[in-house]
């Protein structure tokens, strides 16, 4: 079976690592998200696939949530002594490879193929693509003001309430060399538990990749990224009360209107808000959806695995 999977960075990666430990690794697509990028102190950083990268190499911060494991700090230290920037936290291990991608994407290499050769020197076996080659940012619109994702999610520590989210550049972004091919050719599309607004809205703005998805002849299943109307870790729940009107399964699945088929949600959803009616004819499918460890990461893909097959 092949697997095409949009993700975002965190949440989508540890659930990454439950699909390749279920799946076949070399059957496995990944669409990344880009929306996230920034460059730092010159660096080009792809915080998201950066994600899945150390995820999938067993590199990640299992403890910390995010960045690589054994990290230390000096070169940050260093430049923010300097009067450098230091309010985005790059570790000295992390920059090392984020000063490879800058190196490669300045000989004139794109994004994706930049991603492919980090991909293949830390052994991957999935493939990585990231959605677009062209310039596609993610900008937050608040009662603060407009602030690029970053300076919202990091500098201002996601604390203003969001009026409205842009993709600045989607309208003229093409999709990156095989990601459609991914889509037509899957057995099934899944949507990782990731924010719809800041983690998927990106990758689904790029035209040709919203009409893959709409064109499917497979199913495709998406994770919410909530457990009981509350996000795990960041700011999604109070996106979606906000924007959608709720945090209740009906919420997550509008946002995926016309890209899903089911939606797979926690025991706790369905507790709260009793039986769950999804809008468009979205198949509801409950489990539990906290991923705890391998085995909690393994059972929830097997859950996707059976909602897939119930609406084929």
């Amino acid at each position: 079976m092949k697997a095409t999977v949009l993700s975002g960075g965190v949440g989508g990666a540890r659930f990454l690592r439950g699909v390749v430990s279920v799946v076949d690794p070399d059957n496995v697509s990944i669409i990344g998200n880009v929306g996230d990028d920034i460059e730092v102190l010159g660096l080009h950083v792809s915080p998201d696939l950066d994600s899945v990268l150390y995820a999938l190499a067993g590199l990640a911060d299992d403890e910390r949530g995010w960045g690589r494991a054994g990290e230390t700090w000096n070169a940050l230290e260093t430049a923010a002594s300097l009067g450098g920037e230091a309010w985005f936290k790059l570790g000295d291990r992390d920059i090392g490879l984020h000063l490879v991608r800058t190196e490669l994407l300045r000989q004139g290499k794109p994004l994706s193929a930049v991603t492919e050769e980090l991909r293949c020197r830390l052994g991957l076996r999935a493939a990585l693509l990231p959605a677009t080659d062209d310039p596609l940012r993610t900008f937050i619109e608040t009662p603060a003001g407009t602030f690029p994702f970053q300076e919202w999610f990091v500098a201002r520590a996601h604390r203003d309430e969001v009026d409205a989210v842009h993709y600045t550049g989607a309208a003229d972004a093409r999709s990156a060399p095989g990601v459609v091919a991914a889509l037509e050719d899957a057995d099934l599309i899944v949507i990782a538990p990731s924010n719809p607004y800041v983690s998927i809205g990106p990758i689904v703005a790029v035209a040709e990749i919203r009409a893959a998805l709409g064109e499917r002849r497979v199913p495709c299943v998406a994770v919410s990224p909530l457990i009981g109307g509350r996000a795990v870790k960041g700011p999604a729940d109070r996106m979606l009360a906000r924007l959608a009107g709720g945090t209740g399964p009906d919420a997550v699945a509008g946002c995926y209107a016309g890209l899903i088929d089911a939606l797979v949600i926690d025991e706790q959803d369905v507790r709260a808000a009793g039986e769950p009616w999804l809008p468009n004819g979205v198949r509801p499918v409950v489990a539990r959806t906290l991923m705890s460890d391998d085995d909690a990461r393994r059972r929830l893909v097997h859950a996707v695995l059976d909602a897939a097959a119930a609406v084929a």
